[in-house]
């Protein structure tokens, strides 16, 4: 840069500053080229009037190159376009941020607190923000069912005791705390360990038991104190009719003295959400059935809302009937429940401000095709021209008719995919057409959905692919001179949960805007039931190479095998996030957690997965990895001497955006009060900042949108 700088300040007689800022903007220039592969054309360079002026006019004309190949003026801190804002994250004062694992840390685990109050606190999340209903069923994970608490809380809301109970284990791990799950009658619950002894604590029908020191009952203490007092009363049990009888009127504290001291339970022995009671805990603690039984959950998913020029997030406090168990059955009942209503009664308690608990929203994605802008987002462009560049139409065609252009666009999502349309104008030359591509699995494997050989508006419906997803990959494959597109759009509704959105109180309500760090993810998550194909990703659609297991599932076949994941990343990776369910039912069976950053040559163990355990979850980070790497082996090497096998995993590999940084942000709340609609638009302008929004009644929210400010 020094020789280079000083050759332009000697043969043009232009200053230091100047003759850097030429080489910088060449650089962008350069490095947006070597990215995504295309250059635009460069326009002759104007003649200057004088000598004098030449260096001028020689900086003018590179800035007008390097804006006509970016689109953009916005930079990150390397002097490079920004395509991509992350982690944008918009939070009330009146609202827990349970974003990811450190942020729900933040919000209910602070310094100092017992080994009690962290039980409480982790009870009392799952509480606040999961609620007891027909579960979600993603087909994912374990059982159909969704196990990562902080997707539970953020994308959901609701499910039933064993992900609860699931969901309470995970975090109070994450606490600290020893924790385990037991299978009782008819139900799941969760103990924790604290002050030397066992404590159940219920967070899917909300109780748990004080005895008459003040400490909480055990499950096996309820379950003695439950079948002591059938002892006493032989008619009542398995008797639903009889007990759902006897509670009422307050008689349930006439019931076993354990479960008389409940503060849970109402007049008439029904616990907060009126869908359970006194009755059905008889039944749950009769000690008909009792084994200790963990749900294998999941680990590695947060919420990191990306986007790009063009994009807009929207989540609603409202939805349209829109679930994830469409096309499974029914739907879950507070799909139509208001907040503070029926079995949604209890919430505002826990301070729920929303309007109801299931939100539909919606991600759009309207191309920048013009302007070039879509370049910065895209994960590849080749061989084409922008109208900006070469004052052609349409908005992006092919630039040398003897070879096809395409480039690909990656969409992830932080809330699942309900639906998906891609909207296109096209134009096809003669002989020409237009394919698009679709991958699920980090571009593994692509599969054309559609081919357009005629001129003109299309929609390519993309639910059937996109249904029940999280991140997808496009790629547009153009032929023949002349082709190209004029628009460009991609929409999806979503499902969210409208508990944990930022929403506002009658006051004065604090927002705290941010966005950071500038990172993406990349994950790999199938699930291990091969039955899913089809309906959801399995594991073998992440091409995993594997050695002695049985065919079809992970699980050993003999007394060694492993299977080993390979993962890649648009840009550097940062770290990499290993959540697995395993069971290790021996004390000598043992998975070894194996990371290669060279293409299996060697192997590092970062973690150990132990026995004896017959179900057991664990959570790894790995930060070391090394500088300049975007591609990682994730092998699961084992020994068994007994039964060795994997239920859950999913492998997040984070990375730096390539182009990402920083870009002013426009939030749009929208919300009513006293029937008439209000709205507030605030422009973020620094990667973090607060700012106020006053009610003068209590609100009725209606939406939130992000977008990036023009």
């Amino acid at each position: 840069m020094n020789v280079a700088c000083k050759c332009l300040r000697v043969c043009l007689k232009i200053p230091r500053d100047t003759a850097a800022g030429l080489l910088a903007w060449g650089g962008v220039v350069a490095s947006v080229t070597a990215r995504y592969g295309d250059a635009p054309p460069a326009p002759p360079c104007p003649k200057p009037k004088s000598l004098a002026t030449a260096p001028r006019a020689i900086f003018r004309h590179t800035l007008t190159l390097a804006l006509a190949a970016l689109g953009t003026v916005a930079t990150h801190g390397g002097g490079e376009p920004v395509g991509v804002v992350s982690h944008i994250k918009v939070l009330s004062s009146r609202v827990p941020d349970v974003s990811s694992l450190e942020a729900w840390r933040g919000s209910f685990i602070s310094d100092g607190l017992s080994d009690k109050e962290k039980a409480l606190a982790v009870w009392r999340s799952v509480v606040t923000f999961q609620h007891q209903d027909a579960p979600p069923r993603e087909l994912l994970q374990a059982e159909g069912d969704v196990l990562d608490p902080i997707k539970l809380f953020n994308v959901y809301g609701y499910s039933y005791c064993s992900v609860a109970s699931a969901n309470s284990i995970a975090l109070a791990r994450a606490a600290g705390l020893k924790a385990r799950g037991w299978s009782i009658n008819q139900h799941s619950v969760c103990e924790y360990s604290f002050d030397d002894s066992w404590h159940l604590m219920d967070a899917s029908l909300i109780n748990y038991f004080p005895k008459s020191d003040g400490s909480f009952a055990s499950v096996e203490e309820i379950v003695a104190s439950v079948k002591d007092w059938y002892g006493t009363h032989p008619s009542l049990k398995s008797n639903d009719a009889g007990l759902r009888k006897f509670m009422t009127g307050g008689g349930w504290k006439n019931g076993p003295q354990l479960l008389g001291r409940s503060a849970f339970y109402d007049d008439n022995g029904w616990l907060p959400a009126a869908a359970h009671g006194w009755y059905s805990t008889m039944q749950e603690y009769d000690g008909s059935t009792l084994f200790a039984y963990e749900s294998g959950y999941s680990q590695g998913y947060e919420v990191n809302v990306q986007l790009r020029h063009g994009e807009r997030l929207t989540r609603n406090w409202s939805n349209h009937g829109l679930h994830v168990n469409m096309d499974q059955g029914a739907a879950p009942a507070c799909l139509k429940t208001a907040v503070g209503q029926e079995e949604l009664r209890y919430t505002p308690q826990y301070g729920d401000l929303a309007n109801g608990r299931i939100g539909n929203g919606s991600l759009e994605y309207t191309v920048p095709l013009a302007s070039g802008d879509f370049r910065l987002g895209a994960l590849g462009v080749r061989n084409l021209a922008c109208e900006s560049e070469d004052r052609q139409t349409p908005a992006v065609h092919v630039k040398n008719a003897a070879e096809l252009g395409s480039f690909v666009l990656r969409m992830p999502s932080s809330y699942v995919y309900l639906s998906g349309e891609v909207s296109l104008t096209a134009t096809v030359g003669s002989g020409g057409a237009i394919a698009i591509l679709f991958s699920d699995n980090n571009g593994l494997d692509w599969r054309e959905i559609s081919s357009v050989k005629e001129s003109g508006p299309q929609r390519v419906d993309l639910k059937p692919f996109v249904f029940r997803r999280y991140d997808y990959r496009l790629k547009f494959v153009l032929r023949g001179a002349g082709t190209g597109l004029g628009e460009l759009k991609i929409a999806h509704d979503i499902q969210h949960s409208q508990r944990p959105l930022p929403a506002l109180a009658q006051g004065a309500n604090t927002l705290s805007f941010s966005s950071n760090p500038p990172e993406g993810t990349v994950a790999v998550e199938g699930s291990t039931d091969l039955k899913s194909k089809g309906r959801q990703l399995v594991f073998t659609d992440f091409h995993p190479a594997t050695k002695g297991l049985v065919d079809g599932k992970i699980l050993l076949a003999g007394g060694t095998g492993e299977i080993a994941f390979p993962i890649e990343t648009p840009g550097e990776m940062t770290r990499l996030r290993i959540g697995t369910s395993f069971r290790a039912r021996g004390a000598k069976d043992l998975w070894e957690i194996q990371v290669s950053y060279d293409d299996g040559q060697n192997f590092k163990t970062v973690d150990r997965l132990e026995g004896p355990t017959v179900a057991f979850d664990k959570y790894t980070v790995v930060s070391d990895v090394p500088a300049g790497v975007k591609s990682a082996l994730v092998r699961f090497a084992g020994t068994q001497r007994n039964t060795l096998m994997i239920s859950n995993f999913r492998i997040s590999a984070d990375y730096r955006e390539p182009l990402g940084g920083f870009q002013p942000v426009k939030v749009t709340y929208q919300w009513e009060e006293n029937g008439r609609p209000k709205q507030d638009m605030h422009v973020a302008r620094s990667p973090a900042e607060t700012y106020q929004i006053n009610c003068a009644s209590k609100p009725t929210m209606k939406s939130i949108t992000l977008e990036l400010a023009e």
